[in-house]
């Protein structure tokens, strides 16, 4: 217990001090900073009851962060590949828990969720179409990925430490939506990027930790 908590306690520190990087050029420290804030939680996961698929969606997302927190095309789809994958995990993880049942999904606050995802991302797939240039292939197929893990989330009562799961994929979900705005629809001077890549982080990074806190 004594080594999970110094292991969270050094992700929050590396979230934070990346905070202060998240706007700079690419550099080693700041992939060394921005990969060791999630690669910190899967560890911090393994020395816990985590189920394994936890810790290996973990990994992935650490994975791409290294890879979006390097210049280059090559690194940005291996960073949608390996984000994907951790998706694929989440999904996996939460629809394997004995709680999981489809028919929340016709209730009612979970159906309102549920159509408004779809209809986000037809949205988000109408707009990323014409601007993704050669990455059109992988960002439209990382939508249904991504919306696909918070519909799963939808599959869970939130109840006990599970009460954290559909804030957090929603946050990663605003997240991601929030990150391809800034990379394939704001033009490179508006206003608001000066304020989105923060954003981005405290919530992507704050729907890990949800995630931990649900199953670690």
């Amino acid at each position: 217990m004594a080594l999970e908590n110094i292991l969270l306690a050094a992700a929050l520190l590396c979230a934070v001090a990346f905070l202060w990087q998240v706007r700079l050029a690419q550099s080693a420290l700041r992939s060394a900073t921005k990969t060791a804030a999630v690669a910190l939680l899967a560890l911090a996961a393994s020395q816990s009851a985590a189920p394994p698929l936890l810790i290996l969606a973990l990994l992935a997302c650490a994975v791409g962060d290294f890879c979006l927190s390097r210049d280059g095309e090559g690194y940005f789809m291996a960073g949608i590949g390996a984000f994907a994958l951790g998706h694929l995990g989440y999904i996996a993880l939460f629809l394997g828990q004995a709680d999981s049942a489809w028919a929340r999904l016709t209730e009612a606050p979970q159906l309102a969720l549920m159509l408004a995802m779809i209809c986000i991302g037809f949205v988000m797939a109408w707009l990323l179409a014409p601007r993704a240039g050669a990455l059109k292939g992988p960002v439209l197929c990382y939508i249904p990925i991504i919306l696909g893990m918070g519909v799963a989330a939808l599959s869970l009562p939130a109840q006990g430490a599970l009460i954290w799961l559909l804030p957090a994929a929603l946050s990663f979900i605003l997240s991601d939506l929030l990150l391809a705005s800034e990379i394939f629809l704001l033009p490179k001077n508006h206003p608001a990027l000066r304020v989105t890549p923060y954003i981005v982080w405290v919530t992507y990074w704050g729907a890990q930790l949800g995630f931990f806190v649900a199953f670690a």
